[in-house]
C-alpha cells in the first residue's frame, strides 16, 4: 500500500494481450467484456468518507469482433455530474459522457475474441454528504456505487444509460474482486465478500475483502455496532448498526436474516458466497438496496425479506435493471410474499392497469417519467403476475420451476424472452393468453 501511494501520481492505462477462453455465458451474441476481475487498493481519511488509490480490471473480449473500446461506469458520478464529480479517475484520456457516468476507454489495439487486456487508472472517491446508497450520515458513509465498473456490450451495443434515483440502473456481468480498504482502526469496514482484517500503520487496519462471481462490490465505513450469527445452512451474517438502531432491533433482523437467506436457498438454489453483511440505518429514506453479499435497509422485516431474495433475483440471476426491471423486482417481492405467507389472493383486482401504455416490460425511461405508478406496477402487478402464474400452473410447477430457473441461469444474465420459454416449456398450458393479459407479450 506504501509503494501504491508513493506511485499514486502515475497516470497509465495498460494492455495486454494474450490467449484466454472467451467469456461466453451462453448469450447470442455474447456479452463482452467477459471474465472481469477487479484489483483495488484504496486508503481513507480519518473519516471513511475519502478514499485514494488505484484500481486495475482484466477482462477478455467473448464477442466475435475485436473489442477497440471499454466503458467504465462511475455510478456515483449521478449527482456530482462533472462540475464535481465524488468519483475521479485519472490517466484516461477518453470523452465523459451520460452526466459523467461513463467514460469511455481507447484500447492501445483491438482485442480479438479470446484475447485479454486489461486498463488501470487512479481513483478518488468522497462520499456526498447525503443519506443514499451512496452518500454518509454524519459519521456513516456508504459505499454503495462508489467503485468504476465496466460496461456491457451486447446485440444491443453498449448499455449506457442513465442512473435512476427511482430504481436501479445497473447491469454488470459476474466478476471477481480483490479489494484493500486501509483505514482507521476505529472504523468498521463491512464489504461485499470475505473480508479478513489485518494490522496496518500505527492506528490503521488493512481489510482485504475478496468476491468471486459477484455483479458489484459495495463497502462501508464507521462506527458500526457489529453482532454475527451463522445460519442453519451455514451462512455468516453480521449486521451493521449505524447510530440509533436499538440492539434488540438489529438482534430481531439478524435472526430473520438467518432464517430467510436458508429458506431462500431453498426455494432457488443454495447461497454461494458464504458471507453477507446487513447494514442497518433508520435514516435511509430509501426502502432497501442490494449489494451481492451487502445490503443496505432499515428496521424493516418485509424490506430486509426482499433485498435478500435480490441476491438471488438479479445478484445471481443477472438482468438488465434498467431495461428490464420487473425480472428482478418483481420476482423479489413474489419471493417475499411466500415467505409472508402472501399468496397474493385478488392481486389483479386490488392493482388495475391505469392506461395502455403500463406494461411489466416497460423500462426506468418509463418509470421515472411515470414515478407514481413504479411500485404499484413494477412490484405489485409484477409478483401479481407471478402468483397467478403458479395458481395457472400449479405450486408444485411453479417452484420447481424457478428453481430450475435460477439454476440455469446462475451467474448468467436473464431476459424476459428466457423466463417465457422456460414457463412455457415447465407446462402444457398454453400460456399465450397470461402473457397478454399480465402485459408480457
Amino acid at each position: 500500500m506504501r509503494r501504491l501511494l508513493r506511485l499514486f501520481a502515475l497516470l497509465a492505462v495498460l494492455l495486454t494481450v494474450a490467449a484466454a477462453p472467451p467469456g461466453h455465458d451462453g448469450a447470442d451474441p455474447p456479452r463482452t467484456p467477459g471474465a472481469p476481475a477487479y484489483t483495488v487498493e484504496l486508503r481513507s481519511d480519518a473519516t471513511g468518507a475519502h478514499w485514494r488509490g488505484r484500481e486495475r480490471i482484466a477482462f477478455s473480449n467473448a464477442s466475435a469482433e475485436p473489442l477497440r473500446e471499454v466503458y467504465l461506469r462511475l455510478w456515483g458520478n449521478a449527482h456530482g455530474g462533472c462540475a464535481a464529480p465524488p468519483v475521479r479517475v485519472s490517466g484516461l484520456d477518453g470523452p465523459y459522457s451520460v452526466g459523467c457516468t461513463a467514460l469511455r476507454v481507447a484500447l492501445p489495439r483491438p482485442l480479438p475474441q479470446g484475447a485479454s487486456g486489461s486498463v488501470a487508472f487512479d481513483l478518488a472517491v468522497d462520499v456526498p454528504d447525503r443519506v443514499d446508497r451512496f452518500g454518509r450520515d454524519g459519521a456513516f458513509s456508504f459505499l454503495g456505487n462508489a467503485l468504476p465498473v465496466l460496461a456491457v456490450h451486447d446485440g444491443e451495443g453498449w448499455h449506457l444509460d442513465p442512473y435512476s434515483d427511482l430504481g436501479e440502473s445497473f447491469y454488470a456481468l459476474a466478476s471477481d474482486f480483490a479489494v484493500t480498504l486501509d483505514h482507521p482502526a476505529d472504523l468498521l469496514v463491512p464489504a461485499t465478500g470475505t473480508a479478513v482484517d489485518a494490522p496496518g500503520e500505527p492506528g490503521r487496519t488493512l481489510t482485504r475483502a475478496t468476491a468471486r462471481r459477484v455483479r458489484r462490490f459495495a463497502w462501508a465505513a464507521g462506527p458500526f455496532r457489529r453482532m454475527t450469527g451463522r445460519s442453519a445452512d451455514g451462512v455468516r451474517i453480521a449486521v451493521y448498526a449505524a447510530a440509533g438502531i436499538r440492539a434488540e432491533d438489529a438482534r430481531a433482523m439478524l435472526d430473520l436474516s438467518l432464517r430467510t437467506v436458508d429458506a431462500h436457498s431453498r426455494s432457488y438454489g443454495a447461497y454461494p458466497y458464504g458471507e453477507l453483511a446487513l447494514v442497518l440505518d433508520d435514516a435511509f429514506d430509501f426502502g432497501g438496496m442490494e449489494y451481492p453479499a451487502f445490503v443496505l435497509d432499515r428496521i424493516r422485516p418485509s424490506a430486509v425479506i426482499h433485498e435478500l431474495a435480490h441476491q438471488w433475483w438479479y445478484g445471481i440471476v443477472g438482468d438488465d435493471q434498467y431495461r428490464a426491471p420487473w425480472l428482478d423486482e418483481s420476482f423479489a417481492e413474489y419471493a417475499m410474499d411466500l415467505a409472508l405467507g402472501d399468496f397474493g389472493e385478488g392481486c389483479t383486482a386490488a392493482t388495475p392497469w391505469r392506461s395502455a401504455e403500463e406494461r411489466l416490460t416497460n423500462a426506468m425511461s418509463y418509470w421515472d417519467a411515470h414515478p407514481d405508478r413504479y411500485e404499484a406496477v413494477v412490484y405489485d402487478r409484477g409478483s401479481c403476475a407471478l402468483h397467478e402464474l403458479r395458481r395457472l400452473i400449479g405450486a408444485g410447477t411453479m417452484a420447481a420451476l424457478l428453481h430450475d430457473y435460477a439454476g440455469a441461469h446462475w451467474f448468467g444474465v436473464s431476459t424476459t424472452a428466457d423466463f417465457k420459454a422456460a414457463a412455457q416449456a415447465a407446462t402444457s398450458v398454453d400460456l399465450s393468453a397470461f402473457w397478454h393479459e399480465h402485459r408480457l407479450d
